[in-house]
């Protein structure tokens, strides 16, 4: 099954694209399809600790594989209107079934708690586009989007199913586990517990307000009924999220560059560290205390920067309060990140590009005192806790192997005090990705 479903899914939309997409893609393109697959292969050496815990990651050698496989398709529907459906299916899983470190190496994994591949919905939405002015931009065939002309100036609604990465948080470096870092730290800010079910996807409205240079959006979404949940809590007045984010975009010494500002706020049910500690100093449990009315808020700052045609920078920096549970991506309260990528046109390999990214993760006192006296979270936990900030490192180098449309990455990663534990690792992490898109 690993094996067949794939193919199916790639043949029958290579058939789909060759028929359906031959139209003039500077006019207002009608439809679109796309696809993606991406195999990611990771294995870890052994190392040694003094204990493990229920969550921690497994100190013996370990070799895993994920998989997903993407069909995009994208549809006009009236004036500023389009539709966008994305059927996925993944299966595989992570190292030590996605437990163990805070920022987990394998950003295409999901803690489902099964490697059998499973078919889903990942998108399904609708997004109405007013415009106003005389400059345009031309937009590209690409995933998700159709191709045309938009105005510079711009309201966009967007409302369905769809993952808040597709519009907020970007990087121009580091945001893509399927072509840029692996890491979940340099996916997105590691503080911001994004909105998502256990697939990564969320029900939700989306509004942005474009200009020029600069862009503001703001997201009202759901959120599920448990931690690493997948079913929509109904109760929408008291479980829900926003995010609001300011995006400006500039040009230093001819070079581009953005800036993004990132604030969020989620409400629920979580359940309270210090509350869990007061009723249980020992072996807390945090999820004994879900009622309505807690909150999670924090910020986060993400920047990237163009130095020359073929070098470029980025650096995010992020904070959340830390008093509740994470509830949907990792458990994460502040994270520093920065790196580079520089692109191989200086050895005649224009499409290839090498990165190196550095993460420093933390978290809150009250969520270091729960850890420490025994208690656990969705994804990490080792019984105890000798605090130490969670460092890690990742070097890759994406090939370009054929035609822009197979792509191989050997990639290595370095985590040192995993899962904020000073008694655990360092880990080597070595992966190979094949992704292929079209």
């Amino acid at each position: 099954m690993m094996n067949k479903a794939p193919l199916i899914l790639f043949a029958a939309s290579l058939f789909i694209c060759k028929a359906g997409v031959a139209q003039d893609t500077l006019k207002k393109q009608r439809f679109n399809f796309h696809f993606q697959q991406t195999v990611i292969t990771q294995s870890k050496l052994g190392f040694s600790a003094p204990y493990t815990g229920d969550n921690s990651l497994s100190t013996l050698k370990e070799t895993q594989t994920s998989l997903t496989t993407t069909f995009f398709g994208g549809a006009r529907l009236w004036k500023g209107a389009s539709a966008y459906f994305n059927p996925e299916m993944s299966g595989g899983s992570g190292l030590s079934k996605t437990l163990g470190v805070a920022g987990f190496p394998n950003g295409e994994t999901f803690r489902v708690g099964g490697a059998e591949p499973k078919i889903y919905i990942a998108r399904l939405y609708l997004s109405q586009n007013f415009e106003w002015g005389t400059e345009k931009d031309t937009l590209a065939d690409d995933v998700n989007q159709l191709a045309g002309l938009r105005s510079k100036r711009y309201f966009n609604f967007t409302i369905g199913k769809f993952g808040m990465a597709d519009f907020f948080d970007g990087n121009e470096f580091s945001h893509d586990a399927r072509s840029q870092f692996m890491n979940w730290s340099l996916m997105d800010n590691g503080a911001w517990d994004y909105p998502a079910n256990t697939r990564g996807y969320v029900m939700g409205a989306m509004a942005e307000l474009g200009q020029p240079t600069w862009a503001l959006r703001f997201a009202f979404t759901m959120t599920t009924t448990s931690a690493n949940g997948a079913i929509w809590d109904q109760q929408v007045a008291h479980a829900n999220t926003q995010a609001l984010e300011y995006e400006k975009r500039y040009t230093l010494n001819g070079r581009k560059g953005t800036v993004r500002l990132l604030g969020f706020r989620n409400n629920g049910k979580m359940g309270d560290y210090r509350l869990a500690l007061a009723k249980n100093p020992v072996n807390p449990e945090v999820d004994t205390n879900l009622v309505y009315g807690k909150h999670k808020f924090g910020f986060g700052i993400s920047a990237d920067q163009y130095l020359g045609d073929n070098f470029g920078v980025f650096a995010k920096a992020s904070y959340n309060d830390g008093k509740t549970e994470t509830w949907a991506f990792t458990e994460i309260d502040r994270s520093v990140s920065l790196g580079a990528v520089l692109k191989g046109g200086n050895w005649n390999r224009k499409d290839d590009e090498l990165g190196l990214a550095f993460v420093g993760n933390g978290i809150s006192k009250p969520h270091r005192d729960y850890l420490a006296a025994g208690g656990y979270g969705f994804i990490i936990g080792d019984g105890k806790l000798n605090y130490a900030t969670e460092l890690i490192a990742e070097l890759y180098y994406k090939i370009n192997a054929y035609q822009g449309k197979l792509w191989l990455t050997p990639d290595y990663q370095f985590i040192a005090n995993p899962a904020y534990n000073r008694d655990r690792g360092p880990v080597n992490v070595f992966s190979l990705r094949a992704h292929v898109e079209f």
